[in-house]
């Protein structure tokens, strides 16, 4: 009886086997089957891929322009003998400078179809020519309506019409993780896409411009791309890429945009009033740091901004804020550090009325500024140092 199990059990591991060898070659015992063709998917005309986001792409880089620059560059001329004071002295050194033009290149996104193009501050910025390249191939001269040094922003308009002018999104619905594209003309190779996440969101601090509020993003941004399009995975603005983090000169996967909210608003101001508004009260603030909270016997959870000067007869003074008061709220909104504080004040209105809350030797003021317009430049003559003040 064992050996018969074992006669049985041997057939069927034969047969197994034997059935898997004739199923693996079946398609070359066929007949008729060629064992040379090359196997491929042929999808329907149109059909993209599976996470393809060629139409995201399609329908975006139509918007977005490539911007050329040129301006003159005046050098000192290198003297002579440079190694020869005697020889200098004889021949003189009074050779004239020498002048060139300088090229730069940039993007742009178009806003609106009647000829407004967005793109940023350092992109045109001391141009005596701006020359902008359609994606249809179509290159026309650029006037600059007006420019926001202290966002990167300026507005262009060409005159053209029809023109496809971007979708707006929201970039306060953008989440850390959502997919992104950016568009612009790196290197100056022509009109390019690439695909990342956004890594972060509210980057500030950088020292890139006076008000910063960054969206961070590992698509490849590189120099040209500076004024292009971050759009979302259906195509639509959230940002205008700025600003890179770079050693080598090129993408390492930490690049900047500009929000749209914020662009946006720029935008709007500077084509109704060819530039930008912005609300001011005259103090110099720093943030509170665990020693300073300790020097002034807070509580280590206090948030603000503590004023370290004050601008004689600016609306600050004039409302009794002091150097060494707290600030903690800018009219019902909490203040976190100087950069938010910066952010606020810059919101409000110049001659409205805005409520202020200060501690001030671990008492809680209420006090009425009357809000200001923001200067441009450093202003001096502060109780304390000097600087660019909000």
């Amino acid at each position: 009886m064992q050996k018969l199990w074992l006669v049985f059990a041997q057939t069927v591991t034969i047969c197994l086997g034997l059935l898997f060898v004739g199923n693996l070659f079946k398609q070359d015992l066929m007949p008729g089957h060629d064992a040379t063709a090359i196997r491929e998917v042929v999808r329907a005309p149109g059909t993209p891929p599976p996470w393809s986001f060629r139409d995201a792409a399609r329908k975006v880089t139509p918007s977005v322009v490539n911007i050329f620059t040129s301006k003159e560059v005046t050098t000192p001329h290198p003297p002579i003998f440079p190694d020869n004071p005697e020889l200098r002295r004889f021949f003189g050194d009074n050779l004239p400078p020498e002048t060139h033009q300088q090229l730069s290149l940039g993007s742009g996104v178009i806003v609106m179809s009647n000829g407004y193009i967005l793109t940023n501050d350092h992109v045109i910025d001391g141009a005596q020519e701006i020359q902008v390249a359609l994606s249809d191939g179509r290159n026309t001269q650029a006037s600059v309506v007006g420019a926001d040094p202290e966002t990167d922003l300026a507005v262009l308009k060409i005159n053209l019409s029809g023109l496809p002018a971007i979708t707006f999104g929201s970039s306060d619905q953008v989440r850390v993780g959502d997919v992104v594209l950016a568009v612009g003309n790196p290197f100056g190779v022509g009109e390019t896409v690439t695909l990342g996440i956004v890594s972060a969101l509210g980057r500030s601090r950088l020292g890139i411009n006076t008000f910063e509020n960054f969206i961070q993003t590992d698509a490849a941004i590189n120099p040209g791309n500076s004024g292009g399009a971050l759009v979302d995975a259906s195509g639509n603005l959230i940002g205008i890429n700025s600003a890179i983090y770079s050693k080598s000169g090129g993408s390492q996967g930490i690049g900047f945009s500009i929000p749209v909210s914020i662009a946006k608003n720029v935008m709007e101001q500077i084509i109704r009033n060819g530039g930008v508004t912005r609300g001011w009260i005259g103090v110099e603030m720093q943030d509170i740091t665990p020693e300073l909270a300790e020097s002034f016997r807070l509580d280590k959870t206090t948030r603000g901004a503590l004023v370290s000067a004050v601008l004689r007869n600016g609306p600050a003074w004039k409302a009794g804020i002091q150097p060494g008061d707290i600030l903690t709220q800018v009219d019902g909104s909490q203040v976190r550090d100087a950069q938010e504080m910066l952010n606020h004040v810059a919101a409000l209105k110049p001659d409205q009325k805005a409520k202020f809350e200060v501690i001030r030797n671990n008492r809680l003021l209420d006090l009425t500024i009357t809000v200001g317009r923001r200067p441009k430049g450093v202003i001096k003559n502060l109780d304390e140092g000097e600087g660019d003040l909000p």
